[in-house]
């Protein structure tokens, strides 16, 4: 009989025929990294999460919603006036451009209000009692998640309809009525309990009085602040706050054919731009420093512009009087302030509007023991409770950035913390895993997708009406935005480690499962880390 090949003459159990796995150094492992939207919305939001289960479209829509409603009640609100931090630092505008996160979460909402989805708490009564002064994104929020926690809200509001600065500072153009009413509606069909037109003058009577076990102070700032300026008797001069918030009654400002406005803020382009859908011929901002200074968002002073608002940089009022203004001409200063010039000109305004930012009404504070205030905010430990036992405080009467995100972000946090605080436990917040920068990704199996453009009203419409500017996606660009998604940092399954696996060591667990190496096998070569699309994968030393 001849000799047969020598591989195939081989013994099992020789050199050859060993474990692989015994000459590696180092060993892949799979991992979750934190995506960068996630970690950078205000509210908390798994937004990766909910794309995931948005791209596969029907059914996945609502599963989608659900896993947004986790974290935010409102994303019919937020998909229109969240300024979308997430698309700031989405991975994906480094190749193309940004996911449209904000559109997706629109369309998700708008779809939940036509399709009528509910939720349910799903957490058995507790017999507690939690009081919430404030009806506004943060107060809402927390009645949310509070009840979701088996809790009994009431929330005492001292306006006319629910909503805080949703309603009374954000203009019907950027966030329709309806849409906002559906929202709160399905929280108080829940079973919150709403008391309007109630003002609240000390919080720990009102707890006393009412049988409460805890409570959350979201009262927001609806104060306008003002600056001293000079002005005949006959000058026009008003609060942007006022301004925004009459536009909910019947009677609405009477500003005349030019107004002026004075501030850099979002508030500032939503009173100019509601100045000339009022009728205003000439609507000019006034800030004392350059645009690139300005606090107000770069999309908001591009429309406010393309709708005919007039800006004035380096410029402030000096005297105010009937029918005019003087304004002095200012320059910036070496260390990035701006001085005086002695220079001035005219500015016919019949009526100037002050947009210098908000202050919270604190007096349902005084006499209260524990609390402390500073700079017209309360102080509040990492639990948002002040120094008074049982007492939380959020939303824009704490230090923090004043949006509707944070707003609600602050309810959930608070939430929490008031059922932790309830049970006589402590909230932990769960681990946050490493963020997963492009620097992790393997963007060469990504195709050039480019976000859709949203349609965006006419000017001539924009300027005479408060129809809505930004319209939302139809179904299949919601789910093209929703595909774009590079799933940063979280095995999608898209197989690549398993194909390219020279040792076939990774083994597949089924749809769902993702995989695992077969370390009996791998010799740690590192080709599935480089060739894994998310950052997936990383290497680590091999122990003995």
């Amino acid at each position: 009989m001849p000799n047969k090949p020598f591989a195939i003459t081989l013994n099992v159990g020789s050199s050859l025929a060993n474990k692989t796995g015994s000459w590696r150094t180092e060993r892949p492992v799979y991992v979750d990294r934190l995506p960068p939207c996630n970690n950078a919305c205000p509210a908390g939001e798994n937004i990766q999460g909910w794309l995931y289960q948005g791209e596969e479209g029907g059914d996945g829509y609502y599963r989608a919603w659900h896993q947004i409603m986790l974290d935010n009640p409102f994303p019919a609100i937020m998909g229109r006036v969240c300024y979308h931090p997430c698309e700031t630092v989405c991975n994906r505008a480094q190749l193309d451009t940004a996911v449209g996160i904000n559109s997706v979460e629109r369309f998700l909402g708008d779809e939940a209000i036509k399709q009528g989805w509910t939720i349910e708490p799903d957490a058995p009564p507790s017999g507690k009692k939690v009081l919430i002064i404030g009806a506004g994104p943060s107060g809402l929020s927390a009645a949310y998640h509070l009840t979701m926690l088996g809790h009994k809200v009431t929330i005492a509001d001292s306006g006319r309809a629910p909503g805080g600065m949703m309603r009374y500072g954000i203009p019907k153009y950027r966030l329709p009525r309806d849409v906002l009413d559906a929202e709160i509606a399905r929280i108080l069909d829940m079973g919150v309990t709403l008391g309007l037109n109630r003002t609240v003058r000390n919080v720990a009577d009102e707890m006393a009085a009412g049988g409460f076990d805890a409570a959350f102070l979201a009262v927001g700032a609806h104060i306008g602040r003002r600056a001293y300026i000079p002005a005949g008797e006959a000058a026009h001069i008003l609060d942007a706050v006022s301004v925004l918030r009459s536009m909910e009654g019947e009677q609405k400002p009477l500003l005349g054919r030019s107004v002026a406005v004075v501030g850099g803020g979002n508030t500032a382009m939503d009173v100019a731009r509601t100045a000339k859908r009022l009728g205003a011929t000439d609507a000019v901002v006034v800030y004392r420093r350059t645009r690139d200074r300005m606090p107000a968002h770069d999309f908001e002073v591009e429309e406010a512009i393309e709708e005919g608002v007039e800006m004035r940089w380096l410029s402030t009022v000096k005297h105010a009087d009937a029918g005019k203004l003087l304004i002095e001409k200012m320059v910036m200063d070496e260390a990035g302030f701006p001085q005086p010039t002695g220079d001035f000109e005219e500015l016919e305004a019949d009526s100037l509007v002050l947009a210098m930012g908000q202050d919270a009404d604190l007096a349902l504070l005084d006499g209260v023991p524990g609390i402390e205030a500073d700079d017209g905010v309360v102080k509040v430990n990492q639990a948002m409770m002040t120094g008074h036992p049982g007492i939380f405080a959020g939303g824009d009467m704490v230090p923090d950035d004043r949006t509707v995100t944070v707003g609600i972000g602050h309810g959930k946090k608070a939430a929490r913390n008031i059922d932790a605080w309830l049970r006589d436990s402590r909230y932990e917040p769960g681990h946050k895993h490493e963020v997963a920068h492009y620097d992790k990704l393997n963007t060469w199996y990504y195709a050039d997708a480019p976000a859709t453009v949203r349609p965006t009203l006419d000017i001539a419409r924009r300027t005479s009406t408060f129809e809505e500017v930004v319209g939302g996606l139809d179904e299949t660009n919601a789910l093209y935005e929703a595909r774009r998604c590079l799933s940063c940092g979280n095995c999608f399954e898209c197989d690549n480690c398993y194909g390219v696996c020279p040792d076939n060591a990774v083994v597949k667990l089924g749809a769902g499962n993702r995989f695992e190496f077969n370390y009996d096998y791998c010799k740690g070569c590192g080709i599935c880390v480089q060739e894994c699309p998310c950052g997936a994968i990383e290497m680590e030393p091999e122990t003995i």
